[in-house]
């Protein structure tokens, strides 16, 4: 609400939907059936020590303690934290871990969360021990209620019909025989929808022109640069 704040946000009606609203609806499936899924965010559910816990634990804290605490007033940063919290794929103590193969049998399946608060008070009561499993709309739900709970307006976005380039040349190449049959040997990949967060806030780096939504994702992929 203040005007000299990062995260300033002018138009009452976006502050209540994206920093206010504890429920929303998470669009999942393809981009011919496309299914709405209810999911209760409730970031105002005692849940501020969790979330200062998951800075505390992160990569950065334990690098440099003093450098991590100084910035935690920069959305840019903490975005970037969280980011990397709520997947644990870097043995951070992160949230969830993800899985899209196989047996769910011993765990909970992605499908059947409906909401951040029960993972977040999991995460919390398996001392830290990530929380299985989620796929990317879990992983969009939960680092949601987090940027909200720590005061950075957030919402999510679901995209159909997705790709992923892997050798930069920004197409995605499928390979045939002469016979017309798929060739298993390109490593682009695609599929029906992925689904992630856009945080408000300005970019000082960057210029008044890259200032509002930016883009964060916590679903765990390849590395990049190491």
């Amino acid at each position: 609400w203040f005007s000299g704040d990062d995260v300033f946000m002018s138009n009452e009606n976006e502050r209540q939907e994206y920093v206010l609203n504890e429920n929303g609806i998470i669009f999942v499936g393809n981009a011919r059936y496309i299914e709405a899924r209810g999911w209760y965010y409730g970031q105002f559910q005692d849940l501020l020590n969790i979330c200062l816990t998951m800075l505390d634990l992160s990569l950065y804290y334990r690098q440099d303690p003093a450098m991590d605490v100084s910035r935690r007033g920069d959305p840019k940063y903490v975005g970037r934290v969280i980011s990397s919290m709520i997947n644990g794929n870097d043995n951070d103590n992160g949230v969830l871990l993800g899985k899209w193969q196989g047996s769910f049998h011993s765990h909970e399946n992605p499908s059947r969360w409906d909401g951040s608060v029960v993972i977040l008070k999991k995460w919390r009561q398996d001392n830290y021990r990530p929380v299985q499993y989620g796929q990317c709309w879990v992983f969009a739900g939960v680092m949601c209620t987090v940027l909200r709970c720590l005061g950075i307006p957030t919402r999510l976005v679901s995209n159909f019909n997705s790709a992923h380039d892997v050798d930069r040349n920004l197409s995605i190449d499928k390979y045939y025989d002469s016979s017309g049959r798929s060739l298993n040997i390109g490593k682009d990949s695609t599929w029906d929808y992925h689904v992630w967060n856009e945080s408000w806030f300005i970019r000082p780096d960057l210029g008044r022109s890259y200032s509002g939504w930016q883009v964060l994702d916590a679903t765990p992929q390849e590395q990049s640069r190491g």
